[in-house]
């Protein structure tokens, strides 16, 4: 199977490149259409794209040309949704990945020949819509379903509703919604994932004129993707919500490091009595346990 991560690429563009858009929808068809129409503005073809509260009617996504859709089962409105190029999915195999809510949903992306030609054969995409609650943590996903420690590329973007200085360092924080904020942010990166956003370019842009804008949307990203982001940014327009779409883009690092070798016994010094070199191998770690095989 041709390396579908290499292959697919712009033919103005270096290096080949795999961009995902993230964007809350606020439920409107108009927001989604809007969305999808702005595509054309990519430089680089849009693969897959995360989104938070879309359109559904009696919990059916609309539709899309050239696109597959996937959302959490009923009961319960979907929170989130992903859509996933058809062609994307022609070449590489995309499987769902539920957890239980209407607020969180994954696809695993796997490629056989390694992303960007690396030892990791896949990478997770997690779209989360965090609502606000009334008991701790006070929002709907707890922080450590959200983040784990993983050997493979993970990647988390949605509509987190939490205010931090690392996002928007001009906002000026209340107590309680640093508190808040903080053990979503210190429980990622505890297990090694760092905030993909530039900081301090909005997300959000209330529809009065009285509220400041600020950074709602976020994406995290774990130390084994942490090398592929090559940017993140906003460039596409308003589509009619008061968030706007965020695009991050992955690339195959300028310098590919070699696979951390795997544990095992000793390897056998050279001896006196051997004729020659002893032939060695270094064996790549697995990234993760292949479910797909």
């Amino acid at each position: 199977m041709e390396n579908f991560f290499t292959r697919y690429t712009d033919s103005s563009a270096v290096l080949p490149s795999f961009p995902i858009v993230q964007h809350n929808c606020l439920g409107s068809w108009d927001v989604f259409l809007s969305l999808c129409h702005s595509f054309t503005m990519l430089p680089q073809p849009h693969l897959l794209v995360a989104i938070q509260d879309p359109h559904s009617r009696r919990s059916v996504l609309p539709t899309f040309p050239g696109f597959m859709s996937f959302a959490p089962p009923p009961p319960g409105r979907p929170r989130v949704a992903i859509y996933v190029s058809r062609t994307l999915n022609q070449h590489l195999s995309c499987s769902t990945v539920f957890h239980g809510s209407s607020d969180m949903l994954s696809v695993d992306v796997f490629s056989p020949e390694g992303l960007f030609g690396s030892p990791n054969r896949s990478i997770m995409v997690t779209s989360v819509y965090l609502l606000r609650t009334n008991s701790p943590p006070y929002r709907s996903i707890l922080p450590e379903r959200l983040f784990s420690c993983l050997s493979y590329p993970h990647l988390v973007l949605g509509d987190f509703n939490l205010h931090h200085p690392l996002a928007d360092p001009c906002h000026s924080l209340s107590e309680r919604e640093f508190t808040i904020s903080t053990r979503y942010f210190d429980d990622a990166f505890e297990v090694l994932y760092h905030l993909g956003n530039t900081p301090g370019v909005y997300t959000r842009f209330p529809f009065d004129t009285i509220s400041r804008p600020s950074v709602l949307d976020l994406a995290f990203v774990n130390s084994a993707l942490s090398s592929f982001v090559s940017w993140w940014d906003t460039p596409l327009p308003s589509t009619g919500s008061d968030h706007v779409p965020c695009v991050i883009t992955l690339k195959p690092p300028a310098i590919m490091l070699p696979p951390y070798p795997t544990l095992g016994p000793p390897r056998p010094r050279y001896g006196r009595k051997n004729s020659g070199y002893l032939h060695h191998t270094t064996q790549p770690r697995e990234a993760h346990t292949q479910l797909h095989e």
